[in-house]
């Protein structure tokens, strides 16, 4: 099936955004691992294992629409060097993703292309999702503080 015009385009963006995101969250997992932060570590690399499976979804559905798959650009990678520099880093990252998935749903609407619309809503929904699990860190921090939060990520959840 061919593509609708643009619609190509904005799956590349998006692609770019879920690969530096695949990267930027793996280096944040690997870097609480390291500093026994085993909880986090384990949420952080099920989120990039998640990126992982959007950018595996949006080259299949490059390819289906007849495009190339642009895995060769990749965006500036955001390496926190705590803990709250990385969810921060992490929040940016999603809420920039969020905006280029709300602008892909508006132009997918236009070109009335539904599949790749849907596509789109859907993953913005596990932004969303995301997008509230970093705010509720943050503010966890910022009301037990950091020592306790750290203190409580050291075990991995039962």
């Amino acid at each position: 099936m061919k593509a609708k015009e643009g619609v190509i385009n904005i799956l590349n963006k998006i692609l770019t955004a879920d690969l530096t995101a695949i990267n930027q969250y793996f280096v944040h997992a690997k870097m609480c691992e390291n500093w026994g932060y085993e909880r986090l570590h384990h949420k952080v690399r099920e989120r990039s294992i998640a990126e992982m499976k959007d950018a595996d979804e949006l080259i299949g559905h490059i390819l289906y629409l007849e495009g190339v798959p642009n895995v060769q650009r990749m965006n500036t990678v955001q390496v926190g060097e705590t803990v709250p520099e990385q969810l921060k880093l992490d929040l940016k990252a999603e809420q920039e993703m969020l905006a280029l998935l709300s602008d892909g749903v508006v132009h997918c609407t236009k070109m009335t292309d539904f599949t790749t619309r849907h596509m789109f809503e859907d993953m913005a929904q596990d932004v969303d999702q995301h997008i509230d699990w970093i705010e509720t860190q943050l503010e966890t921090i910022k009301q037990v503080g950091l020592e306790n939060y750290l203190a409580e990520q050291i075990k991995k959840e039962s």
